[in-house]
């Protein structure tokens, strides 16, 4: 009786917590979905444009690195930092509807909603950890697909709205903030762990480590690639679709395909979650790098051909370029003490989307050098690296 009720509560926790994540996570890109409508209502310059999509990134990376260094995500209860950070998010990136869009203000609103998801999506991660130890591969995989449902939201949002972007942005806010409330009823699992103080220190066992650097090193090659791609696939896209259809169908289509190329990696994640359980953390994710990369090369290939053909290549690249994300993440959580998890984990996130800073800013500059297929050659670069962490990693 005892352990169904673990079992029940197990799960009954779990499903609260992805939901959280999922209505959390929606702000993520929110003014990348809606720019093409502000753009016609508001004269935003291009630099303006590209500031409110990597604010989020900066804004990310700064709260994941403070969160680290200072040990929040281990010392804190993390539901009531995951609740506290959701709803503030959703206040600021509210506050959209009133700042002028492109404005200073209206960036320095973006740069702190990613600031704040910093204690969303790692801070879920230490939650879905302390459930489990034997199915950790499913656990983190689940949580990565709860990520993804909600990073690709707003695309659907946008596509629901149509032209009215601030329906969109009112809903992606209100849903962030219901999020935040429902991660409270959230519980905490057997093998949660807390710190009792900060301890800096332990950011080392990235480096000093070896099974957690090569884990940090196929993570970073994975992040290459991954929201470059999911910045950018809904731009590109209207560009290949242009050239068989009028602009404004080309648009249409290439909202619901981004949107569904983002929810494939999330489907997938749960299913090689399942699998990483079984077949080892490792190898799933060399195996999803190696589709990944495969299907980026695909894409390339496609771009402007027949519109069936590049919809299913992007496809493949989308439901493979996320599953390794997860394993990553468990490799991580396996190796580190477990009062210290949730700090090495959100370091590795700092990491990897201070590395998606660079990748989300180059990718349309260099679109516009070498073309977007040339880009996309460019991204399978990442996950080949990403290969050779892993290898690495399963020979120690």
């Amino acid at each position: 009786m005892a352990l169904q009720t673990d079992f029940s509560g197990k799960w009954r926790s779990l499903s609260l917590l992805m939901i959280a994540e999922v209505a959390g996570m929606g702000l993520w890109f929110m003014s990348a979905a809606i720019l093409p409508d502000l753009t016609r209502e508001f004269n935003i310059s291009d630099t303006r444009q590209a500031a409110l999509s990597s604010a989020v990134q900066i804004g990310f990376v700064t709260g994941a690195l403070v969160s680290a260094f200072l040990g929040l995500a281990d010392r804190i209860d993390p539901r009531r930092f995951f609740a506290f950070c959701a709803i503030t998010a959703a206040g600021f990136n509210a506050s959209l509807l009133v700042l002028e869009p492109g404005g200073t203000a209206s960036i320095l609103a973006r740069f702190a909603t990613g600031a704040l998801l910093a204690g969303v999506y790692p801070v879920g991660m230490k939650i879905a950890v302390g459930w489990g130890k034997e199915d950790r591969g499913l656990l983190v995989g689940t949580l990565v697909g709860a990520l993804t449902l909600g990073s690709a939201a707003p695309h659907f949002l946008a596509l629901l709205g149509g032209t009215d972007w601030r329906w969109s942005l009112s809903v992606a806010s209100i849903a962030s903030a219901a999020g935040g409330v429902l991660c409270l009823f959230a519980g905490l699992g057997p093998f949660h762990a807390r710190a009792p103080r900060m301890q800096v220190k332990a950011i080392l066992l990235a480096w000093t480590n070896r099974k957690i650097r090569y884990a940090y090193a196929g993570y970073l090659g994975h992040m290459w690639e991954l929201y470059a791609m999911w910045a950018w696939i809904g731009v590109a896209l209207t560009v290949s679709f242009a050239a068989h259809m009028p602009d404004t169908e080309a648009v249409s289509l290439s909202r619901l395909i981004a949107f569904l190329v983002i929810a494939a990696g999330g489907v997938a994640s749960v299913g090689a979650g399942l699998l990483a359980d079984r077949v080892g953390k490792a190898n799933i994710a060399i195996l999803a790098m190696a589709i990944s990369g495969s299907a980026a090369i695909a894409s390339a290939l496609t771009f402007g051909g027949p519109i069936w053909l590049t919809v299913l290549c992007v496809l493949i690249w989308g439901a493979a370029i996320l599953p390794d994300s997860a394993q990553f993440s468990a490799l991580v959580a396996d190796h580190a003490p477990p009062e210290l998890a949730g700090s090495l984990m959100t370091f590795q996130t700092a990491l990897g989307f201070a590395l998606t800073f660079f990748t989300v800013q180059l990718t349309p500059l260099g679109a516009e050098i070498i073309g977007w297929p040339g880009m996309f050659a460019l991204m399978a670069i990442g996950p080949a690296l990403g290969i050779v962490g892993m290898v690495r990693l399963k020979r120690l």
